[in-house]
């Protein structure tokens, strides 16, 4: 097989898998709702799970870290001669302070929800 065709088929199998994964997600799901109303519960009595905002603010920050990240690695390329070591080294130097910064944030954000109930 030549690798134009292989690479062809690799996006072709991984949207094949996701739509797999999510029609199996909510038959599972609907599984479940049947087995809780034949065993005479209701679905609607279930807790509602919180809706959580810590997904895009962690991937926010990662992101700005990263950028922040790359324009340092450029300034730092530009006055040494370190190439791909200064990159590589300042994108996990400021995406880890990103997500640092994320969950000082969170527990923040957490710590004042708990003193509020």
């Amino acid at each position: 097989m030549e690798i134009e065709f292989i690479a062809i088929f690799i996006p072709i199998i991984a949207i094949i898998g996701v739509v797999i994964m999510i029609i199996y997600l909510r038959r599972y799901t609907n599984v479940e709702r049947l087995a809780m109303i034949e065993k005479g519960m209701s679905p609607g009595d279930l807790p509602k799970s919180r809706a959580n905002t810590s997904g895009p603010l962690r991937f926010s920050l990662l992101l700005i870290g990263i950028g922040l990240g790359f324009i340092v690695g450029y300034f730092i390329d530009a006055n040494t001669n370190m190439n791909e070591l200064s990159y590589f080294s300042m994108l996990f130097i400021f995406g880890g302070i990103g997500l640092g910064l994320s969950y000082i944030i969170e527990e923040k954000k957490s710590r004042e929800e708990s003193l509020t109930r």
